[in-house]
């Protein structure tokens, strides 16, 4: 198959690390040929969606891990299969891409994940589909609305709806000498609405991370402990990645969430469990691939490709 990966700069790529690359080296293995969309890639014209589409070859394991060609200017259905694997914020250029991949859906292009469920799964308001399974949470740009959630729950974890990597996180408290201008900060006076969910203390024993493939529950998950002194567990923010087979409990939630994933033509998606609940689907570029094999041995990156191969085929 010809497979185009829609990623940030492909320089910004870490190899030790990017699921991207993991699906990509799968790819290579199977005989698979690829081509890199980087941002601002995309173009419409004369009723056609094209993408300035870089043939790329696979290196090594570190930096630099690819081979580039140069690129040519090409119709999306020139193409088996589109991974769309930019990362957040899900912005307004992050929106208009979705547009333009719905565009070529329409033309006959396979686009994985689907333009629609990236715009219809927020990565923090999706949870709120599954209440059964979430902890108590609101979503608000009311300073007064906010503050009384925080006064009922006693402990509370603010968040953007757009972001990722743990960034603009705050834990608050009413007791919090900083609660007034983090709310103030968070919604911008008023003008932006964020999530606040109630802290759950089993953060301390990992923010988990489930893989689901084409409805297909992985086995293994992996634990982000957050560093000392740290309320996030993110990687990016420094916390540290423990790949463990999944609780009946993991279990449970990923298999109550999966088939409305696949049904929404979300190919992959990544669930993040503390303790016994379900807090974000991700969907835009669901991580945390290459750990879990180097720890595992188990593959998900393989995994998407026969997903990918029996989906197109």
């Amino acid at each position: 198959m010809k497979l185009a990966f829609i990623v940030d700069p492909l320089t910004s790529l870490q190899p030790k690390k990017d699921s991207s690359i993991e699906m990509m080296r799968a790819a290579v293995r199977r005989g698979h040929t690829l081509h890199a969309i980087e941002p601002g890639g995309l173009h419409l014209a004369q009723g056609q969606v094209l993408a300035r589409a870089i043939p790329i070859t696979l290196t090594g394991e570190t930096s630099p891990w690819f081979s580039a060609q140069a690129p040519a200017l090409l119709p999306l259905t020139h193409f088996d299969a589109v991974l769309m694997r930019k990362d957040p914020p899900v912005d307004s250029e992050y929106l208009y891409a979705t547009y333009l991949l719905e565009l070529a859906e329409g033309a006959g292009a396979r686009v994985f994940n689907r333009p629609r469920a990236l715009r219809d799964f927020n990565e923090k308001l999706a949870a709120a589909r599954f209440p059964e399974l979430s902890p108590p949470l609101l979503v608000s740009c009311r300073e007064d609305v906010l503050r009384d959630f925080v006064r009922t729950q006693g402990d509370v974890i603010f968040k953007p709806l757009d972001s990722m990597g743990g960034n603009e996180i705050f834990r608050v408290s009413e007791q919090d000498p900083n609660f007034g201008v983090i709310l103030e900060t968070m919604t911008r006076r008023g003008q932006r609405t964020i999530m606040a969910q109630r802290y759950l203390p089993a953060i301390v024993d990992g923010d988990k991370r489930i893989l689901v493939v084409d409805g297909e529950v992985m086995p293994y998950c992996l634990a982000r402990i957050p560093a000392s002194g740290e309320t996030r567990g993110n990687l990016a923010a420094g916390g540290s990645g423990r790949a463990q087979p999944l609780s009946p409990r993991d279990r449970f939630i990923a298999e109550a969430v999966a088939p409305t994933l696949k049904a929404a033509g979300l190919l992959l998606a990544g669930l993040d469990v503390i303790g016994d609940c379900l807090t974000e689907i991700n969907v835009t570029s669901p991580t945390c691939m290459r750990e879990i094999r180097d720890q595992t041995g188990v593959d998900t990156g393989q995994a998407v490709i026969e997903a990918l191969e029996r989906t197109v085929r």
